[in-house]
């Protein structure tokens, strides 16, 4: 059954992307203004944090989530950490994180000196569970002078982190009823949903804060970097006061007022992601082809499913997914392999953050579903460039 299975996955995906060649997973497509305003960044001598690339990508991408305000940084992860600091996250505080999502989703809780607390997702969406975090906090949480405090630890639970997965949106409308039961502050995690939709609005916009991600692998790169949308103007004057050392304005004194960061981006990146914003939506269209050539190649095969968005999404399918049948789970890893011999970059979802040597004493709801995904999902190759093949 398995040598079975893993040629018919293999053949289904060589449809898609015919030939013997390499197919990576996710690479970048640099081909419009990228070198032409990098030319002009580096001319003008403004590389730094300081220059029109910056004030420029931030202002397209408030535009792109419909939010207010956006703030540039070095990269997702410290833009998550900054967001859950302004948040008001505290040491010994606890944020609830879905398990299966990648590293720096809990370890930016980490770094703000708090303890990841994770909970299951669903199949419908990948993404964090509403129904089954709304259980769990039945079970532990109880409201103490409006903060939630879990009964079982004596910390208070103060926000929660929903991911989008692959570029597919949580149900945030039944998240947000949650969060507001148990005055949880909603930090989202849209490090790879630029550009998705849900029932017609962008995600990143429906928390606090969202946070973006621009490394090399994403659907818009600045080979590093990441950004935090808010339509909270305090927020986000809060958020470049914090991650540019808390440097008070004067003409050329040194003054800061509190213990922060140095997390903004340079203008030189910024630069490539003006010039990657131009073509975001062309991005997404090719992309969104290349997940209908995936779902056709794959009807007709049995023991295998495509993931395809949840009803009313509009996703931006930044990696396309399979999952096993439960029944074939066991022959992942020889179909990876057989894939990867035949020069497809794919991979298996994210280690789940509970299974990690470094998490596996934090709390935690039961996870039994996030644990049979990442049983059965194989990641394919989703560059844009190969909806052209």
């Amino acid at each position: 059954m398995a040598d079975n299975l893993k040629n018919s996955i293999l053949e289904a995906t060589r449809e898609v992307i015919p030939g013997s060649g390499r197919a990576g997973l996710h690479e970048p497509e640099l081909k419009g203004n990228e070198i032409a305003y990098l030319t002009r960044c580096i001319e003008s001598s403004w590389v730094s944090y300081l220059g029109e690339y910056v004030e420029r990508f931030e202002l397209e991408l408030a535009q792109v989530t419909n939010t207010k305000h956006a703030v540039v940084m070095v990269n997702g992860t410290v833009a998550l950490h900054a967001a859950l600091v302004v948040a008001g996250v505290k040491p010994d505080d606890e944020v609830l994180v879905p398990s299966l999502t990648f590293v720096a989703s809990a370890n930016a809780v980490s770094h703000c000196q708090a303890i990841p607390h994770f909970i299951d997702s669903e199949e419908q969406t990948l993404g964090l569970d509403p129904d089954a975090l709304e259980a769990h906090l039945g079970q532990i949480a109880e409201m103490r002078d409006g903060a939630c405090v879990n009964r079982q630890t004596g910390r208070i639970i103060r926000a929660v982190i929903p991911v989008h997965i692959f570029g597919h949106p949580v149900r945030m409308k039944e998240l947000q009823r949650v969060a507001s039961k148990y005055n949880l502050v909603i930090v989202e995690d849209a490090a790879e949903s630029l550009g998705s939709q849900m029932n017609g609005r962008p995600l990143g916009g429906d928390g606090l804060m969202g946070v973006l991600s621009f490394n090399g692998n994403k659907i818009v790169t600045t080979g590093e970097g990441g950004a935090v949308v808010t339509n909270d103007e305090e927020i986000a004057a809060r958020l470049k006061h914090l991650t540019t050392t808390a440097k008070t304005p004067h003409a050329y004194e040194f003054n800061h007022d509190e213990i922060a960061y140095n997390y903004r981006m340079p203008n030189i990146n910024a630069a490539v992601g003006c010039a990657q914003l131009e073509h975001l939506d062309d991005f997404i269209k090719r992309k969104r082809q290349l997940a209908d050539r995936y779902a056709r190649a794959f009807a007709a095969i049995d023991g295998v499913q495509v993931f395809t968005e949840p009803e009313g999404a509009a996703s931006n399918y930044w990696l396309n997914a399979i999952l096993l049948d439960r029944s074939n789970a066991d022959a992942r890893n020889e179909v990876l392999e057989h894939l990867i011999a035949d020069k497809l970059q794919c991979r298996p979802v994210w280690t789940p953050m509970h299974k990690l040597p470094i998490y596996e004493s934090a709390p935690r709801a039961s996870l039994e579903v996030c644990e049979d995904i990442a049983a059965r999902l194989i990641n394919l190759p989703s560059s844009p460039c190969l909806a052209e093949i």
